[in-house]
Formats: structure tokens, C-alpha cells, sequence
């Protein structure tokens, strides 16, 4: 049912199937703004309430659909979230539009975009060094928002993916609004710790390996090294970079660890294709 559910969700993102309105980002943003609201995440009490009530919901619609209709109701709920979870047209259309303001020149707008799509100022990048950093972005971006949600739809079922989806967004809110929730850094950290490292060893495979592994092992081996910093050091010596152009935002780095991540998401869905044919995954 995981893979099945997996296999659906990303034939569906790539093919725009969701509206935008019911996408994961925007109903979470809805249950804030309706229930929660951005003061109140200095409390507590409202932060588990936050991060645990959207999980907790998705486990309670699975137990009363257990046995419905041969299971077909638990099956039609385990790819709708799968799909809700993995689809983010947002950034693909940010993304999209960075780098065709690259290619127009417009470096107003490439800077902006790639503000959107890290997450913070990227104004102290120079404009040499701006497509690697947007490429940078790329592949946490990837990891966050796919690699990491189908991890714990694969471990832990839907419940898992909402729940991580969940911590995401309040993480990404509490970035862009300096603020400060309890437990939410310790929560990402403990839960992008193992997912981090296995989907990091997924792009020197797919990479070059010697060089990615010479820089992922001594990163593994420390158990504070910080999620990002293993996917994104990892990334960058798995590939091999070429040559900036004259252009006033070279993009030749994004592209590259763009396609280093699209390969190694692949790789990832193969390998857990196999893991299910050979009843080694339920």
C-alpha cells in the first residue's frame, strides 16, 4: 500500500492533479491562521496542540476506516494524503520562475525568488555565486519536502507523513517569522537525524561516490551535524560542477544538483519497489 500510495502521489505532483488550495502548506496555513495563530506558538501547550492535532486526526479516520468496504476506504485514504503530502506546485512555480528570470538576465528578480525558496536573505550572495546557492537549496528542498515525507509514509504510514509535514511548515513559519516555538527545532533535528543521512548516502550513489563518500562519512560520524549541513555538503562533492558562464546569474550548478536530486529520489523509489517485491517492505 506504501508504494502504491508513493507511486500515485508523485505521478500526481508531476502532473498537477491538486489543486493548490488543497495542497499540505496551505491546509496547515489554514488551521493556523482559523485555530492556532502565530502568537500562541510561544505557548506550550499550543505547539504540541499544532503540531500533534493534524496527525492525530489522519490516525483517528484510519482506525474508523478499518475493514470499510474491504479496505478500500483506508486504501483511498492512504494515497490522498500521500498525494496532499507531496505536492508543493508553490515551489515548483518558484523555482520555475528563478530560473527564467536567470535566463532573461533579471537579477531584481533571481535574487527574490531565491529569498523564496531559502527561506531567508540571500542578498549577501554575489551574483557569481547565487546559482549554487539556489542549487544548494534545491537539494534540501528536495530532501524536506519529498524525501524526508515518503521516509515516514514508508515507516510510519500517513500518520508519519503528516506529522513530519506538520513540523516542517512550523518550522519554515517560525524561520521567516523569527520566531521561536518550543520544542520545534529539537523535534526537526531528532526527526531529520537517520532520514538525513540515509537520503544523503542516496545522492553519492547516485553521484560521484568516492568524493561524496569521503565527505558524508566524516559528517555521519558526528552526531550533531546538522540535517542540511549533510545533505547539502553531500551533494555538492557527489557532483561535479562545471564551469561558470559569462552570464550575469549562472545556472549551470543549479541544474546539476537539480539532476542529482531528481536521480536520486528515483533511485530511492527504485529501491523501495524492490524492497516490496521481495516482501522485505509491507
Amino acid at each position: 500500500m506504501a508504494l502504491f500510495s508513493l507511486l500515485i502521489a508523485i505521478f500526481a505532483e508531476r502532473m498537477k492533479f491538486l489543486p493548490q488550495n488543497w495542497q499540505i502548506a496551505s491546509l496547515l496555513s489554514q488551521f493556523q491562521q482559523r485555530f492556532i495563530g502565530s502568537h500562541s506558538l510561544s505557548s506550550p501547550v499550543f505547539t504540541v496542540v499544532a503540531l500533534t492535532f493534524p496527525a492525530a486526526s489522519i490516525a483517528v479516520l484510519l482506525w474508523l476506516a478499518q475493514g470499510v468496504l474491504f479496505g478500500a476506504v483506508t486504501l483511498l485514504l492512504w494515497v490522498g494524503i500521500s498525494v496532499i503530502c507531496l505536492s508543493h506546485f508553490h515551489l515548483r512555480s518558484t523555482f520555475k520562475h528563478f530560473m527564467q528570470a536567470a535566463c532573461r538576465g533579471d537579477v531584481q528578480a533571481c535574487y527574490h525568488l531565491s529569498t523564496e525558496l531559502e527561506g531567508t536573505c540571500t542578498k549577501a550572495v554575489s551574483e557569481s555565486e547565487l546559482g549554487t546557492t539556489v542549487g544548494q537549496s534545491v537539494a534540501w528542498i528536495n530532501y524536506r519536502n519529498y524525501g524526508a515525507v515518503a521516509i515516514y509514509l514508508i515507516a510510519l504510514g500517513p500518520v508519519g507523513a503528516v506529522f513530519y509535514s506538520t513540523l516542517r511548515f512550523y518550522s519554515e513559519t517560525a524561520q521567516k517569522e523569527s520566531i521561536k516555538p518550543p520544542f520545534v527545532s529539537q523535534l526537526c533535528f531528532l526527526l531529520d537525524w537517520l532520514p538525513s543521512r540515509l537520503f544523503a548516502f542516496g545522492y553519492l550513489l547516485s553521484g560521484h561516490f568516492s568524493h561524496g563518500l569521503s565527505t558524508w562519512l566524516p559528517l555521519i560520524t558526528k552526531p550533531a551535524t546538522p540535517a542540511r549541513t549533510i545533505i547539502v555538503d553531500t551533494a555538492l562533492a557527489s557532483e561535479v560542477l562545471p564551469e561558470k558562464s559569462t552570464a550575469p546569474i549562472c545556472i549551470q550548478s543549479t541544474i546539476a544538483l537539480l539532476t542529482l536530486a531528481k536521480r536520486s529520489f528515483i533511485l530511492f523509489v527504485t529501491l523501495v519497489s524492490l524492497l516490496t517485491i521481495f516482501g522485505w517492505l509491507n
